[in-house]
């Protein structure tokens, strides 16, 4: 039973991880932004955003280069990108200057930063610099309030579209 429930749990893990990731897409789509033949840039390797959201860049036709820790002058590769995507977890690592004029940035980075003016001591801000990159990207995600409801967003899609299929039986 204990190794049932573990199970289920790692798969909403991955659901929900997956959502978030479908989301990235749809975001570009809806806003229209087309992937194929562009060049992409991920911020960052995890297993849980950077690989996987590469992965999924490339399926749709993107040129995709991932950028990590070890890269040497990442500044240069990211400036060349026309659509940007950053899970590094480095609070507003991502400047202005190293986004190119009307690149898609999301941000999918969530980071706490000390803020005495919050009542919680802290506010969260993203990977990228927003403040910066809204005078040079054409697109941009905030963060809080970009990628985290639009993960809910797609939970919401998927369990209505698994509903339809369900009644369509």
């Amino acid at each position: 039973m204990h190794v049932h429930l573990c199970l289920c749990f790692w798969f909403l893990k991955v659901w929900y991880i997956w959502f978030s990731l479908q989301g990235c897409l749809e975001l570009l789509h809806r806003s229209g932004i087309s992937i194929k033949g562009k060049r992409a840039v991920v911020v960052g390797r995890s297993n849980i955003v950077g690989l996987p959201v590469s992965l999924l860049l490339m399926k749709a036709d993107a040129t995709v280069t991932i950028v990590h820790s070890h890269t040497h002058n990442p500044e240069s590769i990211i400036r060349e990108a026309d659509i940007v995507i950053a899970a590094a977890g480095q609070a507003m690592m991502i400047k202005g200057d190293w986004i190119k004029p009307g690149a898609a940035v999301i941000d999918v980075g969530t980071n706490a930063v000390d803020d005495p003016t919050k009542k919680s001591g802290y506010r969260l801000v993203g990977d990228v610099d927003f403040q910066e990159a809204c005078k040079v990207a054409g697109w941009v995600t905030p963060v809080p309030g970009g990628v985290g409801p639009m993960t809910v967003a797609m939970l919401l899609k998927n369990t209505l579209d698994g509903a339809k299929r369900k009644i369509e039986q």
